[in-house]
């Protein structure tokens, strides 16, 4: 029995009153945020048939993303953090209700579709560098790894749901309902954010927000290179090993299903969030281990490995649903383990090395890696699918993921020897 109570999550976090609230909101909200999601790439390949234009969900996230994610940083550098998270979520919540409404009206339009798209990921930008710089603030430094862990359950957990959920409605209810889900869902998330305590951060004098103060995040990081090199693995994981804009055409043509939606769409949407949930559960070892760079080479060679395998099962389809449906799905779920674990992991070396006055920066520089990274992908991949095929396209990438990580740890051996102090 203790045993397995020492392989199952680690719950004390929840133990601290304020991330409790928070961890109780995001598993209600999560869900909705998943189910748009899988709805947007979903409508665009509705209304155009092309995985091109699906990728482009990459680009016009990338840029705000890019942009507002390191002035976000900069501005939680600044502001108290309660009242940044409050707007942002507001935000949130507003291009949310844009998205049901250009549903609900019938729109064609895929540029109208895509602005919006990229206001919401604007907020996006500034709220999550925001929440990462909250946390070390209302937790232990030792319960870190663990609270990374739990956030990461609930956010995959909602990521199992809202593909499985909205893969089988979109056939019968569309698409705006789906985007009213995620509207009323994330006024959760506003209560818990207004149940925080004020959250002051201490300025230097005669700093600002703005360019220059984005430059001094830069500059300290440069000073960092261990957690620099967690930012290049991260990117080699996921620019090249992220096949996600390619599986509504997987669906369609390797599997067989609808053009939005359908059994293959929601399988292999939800599979990649389902190893990553299981990995979550399963992650009460995160908060022991010692070389925790050594730990993310690992993963990211798994998650490469795994991408290899999802590519080929998905290359042996004939056009149905059985049996390598399942052979994918299976491959994607252990990738899905292996990101899990290693961005636990990365989260934590940047939280635990960073100090207050510039953790808000360097998580908008994360942000900015962790969710640019998959949009990127997103656009190379639409790209790549069209001359070479997404099966190709897809075990070339994971293969280059393996290559890149291990350049990566040769020439960095300081990232792989790197050892965290796990209490504080």
């Amino acid at each position: 029995m203790r045993r397995l109570r020492a392989l199952l999550a680690d719950t004390r976090p929840l133990r601290v009153p304020a991330y409790r609230r928070l961890f109780n909101a995001q598993i209600i909200t999560v869900i909705g945020a998943q189910l748009t999601i899988v709805t947007v790439p979903a409508q665009i390949y509705a209304m155009t048939g092309s995985s091109a234009y699906v990728g482009l969900t990459g680009l016009f996230g990338l840029v705000p993303l890019v942009v507002f994610g390191l002035y976000g940083g900069s501005l939680a550098d600044h502001f108290d953090r309660r009242r940044l998270l409050t707007a942002t979520t507001t935000g949130l919540i507003v291009t949310s209700a844009l998205l049901f409404l250009q549903a609900a009206i019938g729109n064609t339009n895929v540029w109208v579709l895509l602005g919006i798209f990229s206001l919401q990921q604007a907020c996006f930008a500034v709220n999550q560098p925001t929440r990462s710089a909250v946390l070390p603030r209302i937790m232990p430094h030792n319960l870190l790894p663990a609270a990374n862990a739990l956030n990461m359950t609930v956010f995959t957990g909602g990521a199992i749901a809202g593909p499985l959920v909205g893969g089988a409605l979109i056939p019968v209810l569309g698409f705006s309902w789906l985007y009213l889900v995620d509207t009323v869902f994330l006024l959760a998330t506003l209560r818990a954010v207004l149940l925080l305590p004020p959250l002051p951060v201490e300025v230097v004098a005669g700093s600002s927000p703005g360019l220059r103060s984005v430059i001094d995040g830069f500059a300290y990081l440069a000073t960092q290179p261990v957690l620099l090199m967690s930012f290049v693995v991260d990117l080699v994981a996921m620019v090249f090993g992220m096949p996600r804009a390619l599986i509504p055409e997987m669906a369609d043509i390797n599997f067989g299903g609808p053009e939005g939606g359908g059994l293959a769409f929601a399988v292999l949407f939800a599979a990649m969030p389902a190893g990553a949930f299981l990995g979550g559960v399963l992650s009460g070892w995160v908060s022991r281990v010692e070389l925790q760079g050594r730990a993310v080479v690992v993963a990211i060679l798994v998650w490469g490995g795994a991408i290899v395998g999802f590519g080929a099962a998905v290359g042996l389809a004939d056009g149905t649903t059985r049996p390598w449906l399942w052979v994918a799905a299976f491959f994607f779920a252990l990738g899905g383990a292996a990101d899990a674990a290693s961005s636990a992991l990365r989260s934590t070396m940047l939280q635990s090395a960073a100090t207050d006055a510039m953790r808000g920066r360097l998580q908008g520089v994360f942000i900015v890696v962790v969710a640019g990274g998959p949009r990127l992908a997103d656009v190379l991949h639409g790209l790549a699918a069209a001359p070479f095929g997404a099966v190709a396209t897809t075990i070339a990438g994971g293969a280059l993921v393996v290559v890149g990580t291990l350049l990566a740890a040769m020439l960095v051996p300081a990232f792989v020897r790197y050892r965290a102090p796990l209490a504080g």
